[in-house]
């Protein structure tokens, strides 16, 4: 019968050393990756939160608007709202911003219609290399889109758009602005000259949690001087997280108003739907060698979210 031989002194004061870390290394793993996990969904998270973040993204917004002037009538509006980075330079980004709404509006008759608003094109010029303090300014376009009466303006609108935003630990604050004013229509009486800002301030909870407020705050300078603002205030919670591969932000908010036309809604349920994809290399700009001079397709103006509690004022 064979002897088994032992093992060296030193080898087996090695393994006694060694298996105990491992143990140790593999019950920390789990916990690791957690952690690691959690952070990527806290940075995920606040770059949808940034308008012009380098991240290519397809949110729906969905705003069922009751009350104050629409009685027991609702107006609903969801928004496409595909945000497009494209690299210009190894400095510079632009950001595309379309807003395509469609609208249910309550008609005479007792039920709505359901039809196109005017579409938006907002572009944004901004950093490639910004860090904690973000801008981006350009121009904002209006299409004559709209198919429903309420909604439609005829008019083709542009203005100015900018932004600010600054971001610090939890912390994502800033404002959007933008104006629009009619320079060509179809003999509507209802021209476009409409302001919108923005503010916006998120507190991320960890784990892609996060404590929003967004409201639209608008003026319709067209209007009388009692129906010219629409000033919301609420808020609302948002989580970032991924549905097997595919990343998305979902939220939901309420807000109320508190100066509003006379025939505008009172209340404002917003819920929020976004397709994420951080993955998505965005597109390099053209060359001017390659493919001739750059154009800019004509673009025109909008009814977006920024124009569902306004919608009345803007038949006066």
């Amino acid at each position: 019968m064979r002897k088994s031989r032992r093992l060296p002194r030193w080898v087996a004061k090695l393994l006694g050393l060694l298996l105990p870390a491992s143990e140790a290394l593999a019950e920390d793993a789990p916990e690791s990756a957690h952690e690691s996990e959690s952070a990527a969904a806290t940075e995920l998270a606040k770059q949808t939160q940034n308008p012009v973040a380098d991240l290519f993204s397809i949110p729906l917004q969905f705003n069922f608007n009751s009350g104050g002037g629409l009685g027991d009538r609702n107006f609903i509006n969801l928004n496409i709202q595909p945000v497009i980075p494209i690299h210009l330079t190894e400095k510079w980004n632009l950001i595309a911003r379309p807003i395509i709404p469609i609208n249910s509006a309550p008609t005479p008759r007792g039920d709505n219609d359901l039809g196109l608003g005017d579409i938006e094109a907002e572009l944004f010029f901004t950093s490639a290399k910004a860090r904690s303090f973000v801008w981006g300014v350009g121009p904002v376009f209006s299409l004559p889109t709209a198919t429903l009466d309420v909604s439609t303006t005829g008019s083709w609108a542009v203005g100015p758009a900018a932004l600010a935003l600054y971001t610090g630990g939890p912390w994502v604050v800033g404002a959007l602005a933008t104006q629009l004013w009619t320079y060509a229509d179809n003999g509507n009486v209802r021209e476009v000259n409409r302001f919108l800002v923005q503010p916006f301030i998120n507190f991320n909870l960890g784990k892609g949690w996060a404590l929003s407020s967004a409201p639209f705050i608008t003026a319709n300078w067209g209007a009388s001087a009692a129906n010219t603002w629409t000033v919301p205030l609420g808020g609302g919670v948002t989580w970032t997280t991924k549905f097997g591969r595919q990343a998305m932000n979902i939220g939901v908010a309420y807000y109320r108003n508190v100066e509003r036309p006379d025939d505008a809604p009172s209340n404002q349920l917003r819920f929020v739907l976004a397709f994420l994809f951080p993955d998505k290399k965005p597109p390099p700009a053209p060359s001017v060698a390659e493919s001739g001079p750059i154009t800019r397709p004509d673009m025109g103006p909008p009814i977006g979210v920024s124009e569902v509690c306004t919608m009345t004022s803007k038949t006066r």
